[in-house]
């Protein structure tokens, strides 16, 4: 919802602002985040158009600096057409050390703020002040520019602020302040603020939701607003209307929620050529399990649901699950599942151009390993425990499965944009 690139402009001008009474949420959204880590990074690069993407012919650009998004570049497109877009751009492979450093630095300067923070991502997050002015001695407004400057000043990347009394328009507020700016919506003018916008700006709507509006002729959010619901739920479903309805008529009850569980864990690869060979799919869907199992067990989690991920040349994606009798972090235990739904959802000789696991139901704590009779002395989870502990101070090739010693080269691994 609220895509950045879909939503006009209202750039920081300064000036006196609409007054911020009421509105306690902040959505704070970096600019250009990884692009602007590389520039960072290498100064020589400021001010040209740089693209994030990477290594594989498949890549996807993970972010695009402002001098390259005039040229139509955008996070997500393929990086081929990327480049056909903007030849003279500067293509830098993603360093996520780099961007995980600046984004620990500035969720502990929100954290100092407020303990009500929501992450969404590695760049961008809800802040709910609210409590925090009195102490503060500031508005909420005031809060947000403090931010800017602070963001700025600690790591040398800008930030966007949206300020307002809801989620909602706080999210569509920073992507509308975008670059580098602060835009307020104050709590008496939400539906003002809402109207004109399209409805692509509603949370939810993608491109199919969006044509069944259209085709009611609803463009904008003040149509959504004024059409009757019944109507709406015949063309969308039931919730799907009372939701995209409530939100346009400005009403978003959901509060900031500081460190919301995670739903799942995995990996996903997507190959440079499309892949049929048993064996080569075996040997790299062990190693995503083992990145997997490894992420729960460093996260102190476990998984009840195993899920795999295939998408087929013709883009055709397919996601296959199985529930466990018990939750597991193990390697072992993942690894004969997936690859059971492998060999039973994948045809002989068929090739694929993705291939991703899952875990899902997580609960927290590490749990006991069930045994067979016929073990002796330690299980496969002190084992798996024991590989995670000399992978950590020796590196990740310290220890690895013996079926991936010699497994060639690796397909490239597709990034998520930003």
């Amino acid at each position: 919802m609220g895509r950045s690139g879909e939503l006009p402009r209202q750039p920081d001008r300064g000036g006196a602002r609409p007054d911020d009474t009421g509105c306690g949420v902040l959505h704070v959204d970096m600019d250009a985040f990884y692009a602007l880590v590389e520039v960072r990074e290498r100064p020589e690069l400021a001010g040209l158009p740089v693209v994030v993407a990477g290594g594989s012919t498949r890549g996807v650009v993970l972010s695009a600096s402002y001098e390259a998004r005039t040229y139509g570049v955008r996070s997500a497109m393929p990086a081929a057409r990327a480049r056909r877009l903007c030849p003279q751009a500067v293509f830098v492979p993603p360093h996520f050390p780099h961007y995980t450093e600046v984004s620990t630095g500035v969720m502990r300067l929100f954290r100092s703020i407020t303990p009500l923070v929501e992450p969404l991502s590695l760049d961008e997050a809800f802040l709910d002040v609210s409590g925090s002015l009195r102490r503060l001695g500031m508005s909420p407004a005031m809060v947000g520019e403090w931010i800017r400057g602070q963001v700025f000043d600690a790591h040398w990347v800008t930030c966007s602020v949206g300020v307002a009394p809801s989620k909602f328009a706080a999210k569509l507020a920073s992507g509308m302040a975008k670059p580098d700016g602060l835009l307020v919506v104050p709590a008496d003018g939400v539906l003002e603020f809402l109207r004109p916008l399209p409805v692509s700006a509603l949370w939810g709507v993608g491109a199919r939701t969006a044509a069944a509006l259209h085709r009611l002729g609803c463009r904008t959010v003040a149509e959504v607003a004024a059409t009757p619901l019944p109507a709406l739920r015949r063309s969308l479903g039931v919730a799907a209307a009372e939701h995209l309805q409530a939100l346009a008529q400005g009403h978003d009850e959901r509060r900031v929620v500081p460190d919301s569980p995670e739903k799942s864990v995995g990996a996903e690869e997507t190959f440079d050529v499309d892949v049929a060979d048993r064996a080569a799919l075996r040997r790299e869907l062990l190693r995503l399990v083992e990145r997997t199992a490894a992420t729960l067990r460093r996260r102190g989690l476990r998984g009840l649901t195993v899920a795999l991920k295939l998408r087929y040349p013709d883009f055709t994606t397919i996601t296959r699950c199985r529930t466990l009798a018990e939750p597991t972090d193990g390697g072992r235990a993942i690894l004969a599942v997936a690859g059971e739904l492998l060999d039973v959802h994948l045809p002989v000789a068929t090739s694929i151009r993705l291939l991703g696991v899952r875990i899902e139901q997580l609960v927290a704590g590490e749990g006991g390993e069930q045994r067979t009779l016929d073990e002796m002395g330690p299980g496969w989870s002190e084992a798996e425990r024991a590989a995670d502990a000399a992978r950590s101070r020796f590196g990740a090739a310290a220890v690895r499965p013996a079926t991936l010693l010699d497994a060639g080269p690796r397909p490239a691994v597709a990034p998520r944009p930003e």
